[in-house]
């Protein structure tokens, strides 16, 4: 019972500041100049299978029903709350650009250096780079959306996020940016 109580406490404590930082992030989108950094939707499985081939759907790990409502429902967000997108780029996998394409429509572009190095770790360093200038040369009043993969967004950013969740960067003057907060829909 001690462990529980515990764990009640904590949760009480750590609610509204999670509610605040989500807040925050929502309101950085809001302001634009920013980037939503997203794993795709909910894709059961890790990796992908033997037969993995780029240009075949059917090869791949693919979105749930649950990812594809998540999907929507990452876009349905963005709409209610007026987030101006001004581009979105996205890995070639099958889950990446359906979450893309389900939450944004048909303005999604394949963006190589988004695709997941999960088999092949030495494409790392040079895709993350390529992913990390992307971020720091964005200069818009719209948000950049960027749909990738987990291994992906911890390379760029250290945070292993979940299925569907969001991260928000702000370019820095000069070189870098700043994780401004986390969304999980």
């Amino acid at each position: 019972m001690p462990i529980a109580l515990a764990f009640l406490i904590l949760v009480a404590i750590a609610w509204p500041q999670a509610l605040q930082a989500s807040e925050e992030a929502w309101q950085a989108l809001r302001d634009g100049g920013t980037i939503a950094l997203f794993r795709h939707a909910r894709a059961p499985g890790t990796g992908d299978p033997a037969n993995f081939r780029l240009e075949d759907c059917g090869t791949q790990r693919n979105l749930s029903a649950e990812g594809r409502r998540q999907a929507q429902a990452i876009g349905e967000a963005f709409r209610a709350r007026r987030i101006s997108v001004g581009r979105v780029l996205s890995s070639r996998w099958c889950r990446a650009l359906d979450s893309a394409r389900l939450a944004f429509g048909d303005r999604t572009e394949s963006f190589p250096p988004l695709d997941s190095f999960f088999s092949g770790r030495d494409q790392e360093p040079a895709q993350t780079q390529a992913v990390r200038q992307t971020v720091q040369d964005w200069r818009s009043s719209g948000v950049l959306v960027l749909v990738t993969h987990q291994v992906n967004i911890t390379a760029l950013t250290g945070v292993f996020p979940g299925e569907g969740e969001m991260l928000v960067l702000r370019p820095k003057p000069g070189t870098g940016f700043d994780l401004i907060g986390r969304i999980k829909l």
